[in-house]
């Protein structure tokens, strides 16, 4: 977790090393405000560092480790709040906005990041793997929902790697992901830092509607993969790659089926029931709980 401590001037950087100890496998934020504590969420706790205070100086110091001390070269991250950097971890920000013409123009005067903490973990996916092929080893067309931090991005990582790797008498799928926010790979120059399967490629930053026709046309893709989707044009994209003969497999932020179907965006999904098994998961303490598999051809639904 170099590259997180790497954002703090040395006194913050020493206290947050051993407040957090070897408990980096379950901290899964550190939310950190000018003039306030540095607050540590865990999987099952939260804490704060008491002994000091974030200034202006430390965010001044993490917003030009940020930025490499060019926030020209970040000016698209800062209009949309949150910066992703190597190993696929994503900082939130929020400050002061300044708008033009009633649409956010860039985000300065920065006082709060949230670092979220990117974990790969190999097996995530295991318990639903078995419902999302078809008999003949291809893959089902498969929306993950779930709240913010309930892993999406986890499962959706470690499904694509299962996929592209082979999994049991199954085997591996050409798998292309359009990484956006590069919470998938955690790509460095393009190059996944995270383990996602031998048979994976990976347009990373790209925005989604883009990168899923770019895939579709340049990697003859089995199963294209695309985390958080919500625009219309994100839906538009999706469905050109189903009628390319595309499996999709993708997220979307929810805490239930109703509360995502009659989004007018997302409708046309469901009006054409493009989805075969779509998978629930709960907000809790531990990141990746599936709360419901459904088998939208059965009521009944899939293991429970």
């Amino acid at each position: 977790m170099k590259e997180i401590q790497n954002l703090f001037r040395p006194p913050l950087q020493a206290l947050l090393t051993e407040k957090i100890g070897d408990r980096w496998n379950k901290l899964q934020e550190i939310r950190c405000r000018t003039n306030q504590q540095l607050e540590l969420c865990f999987d099952d706790t939260t804490e704060w560092i008491e002994t000091s205070f974030m200034n202006a100086d430390d965010a001044r110091f993490m917003l030009n480790q940020l930025s490499d001390f060019s926030l020209y070269a970040l000016e698209n991250e800062l209009r949309e709040g949150y910066i992703t950097i190597a190993g696929g971890h994503r900082i939130g920000l929020s400050g002061q906005v300044n708008t033009e013409g009633g649409m956010v123009k860039a985000l300065k005067h920065i006082s709060s990041f949230n670092i979220r903490i990117a974990k790969a973990k190999p097996g995530a996916a295991n318990k639903i793997m078995p419902s999302l092929y078809h008999f003949n080893g291809s893959c089902r067309h498969t929306l993950v929902i779930g709240p913010p931090k309930s892993g999406k991005t986890t499962i959706l990582r470690d499904i694509v790697r299962t996929l592209s790797t082979g999994w049991q008498q199954y085997p591996a799928l050409k798998t292309a992901v359009v990484d956006e926010r590069s919470e998938i790979g955690g790509s460095i120059n393009g190059v996944p830092q995270h383990d996602l399967g031998r048979r994976t490629d990976i347009m990373d930053a790209c925005p989604k509607a883009d990168g899923l026709m770019m895939l579709i046309r340049s990697m003859s893709p089995d199963v294209i993969v695309a985390d958080e989707i919500g625009s219309e044009r994100d839906v538009q994209a999706l469905m050109e790659a189903l009628h390319a003969g595309v499996t999709i497999v993708c997220s979307v932020h929810g805490d239930s089926l109703e509360s995502i179907r009659h989004r007018p965006s997302l409708r046309p999904l469901f009006e054409h029931k493009v989805f075969e098994r779509i998978v629930i998961l709960k907000k809790g303490t531990s990141p990746g709980v599936v709360q419901a598999l459904l088998d939208t051809a059965s009521p009944a639904g899939v293991n429970g």
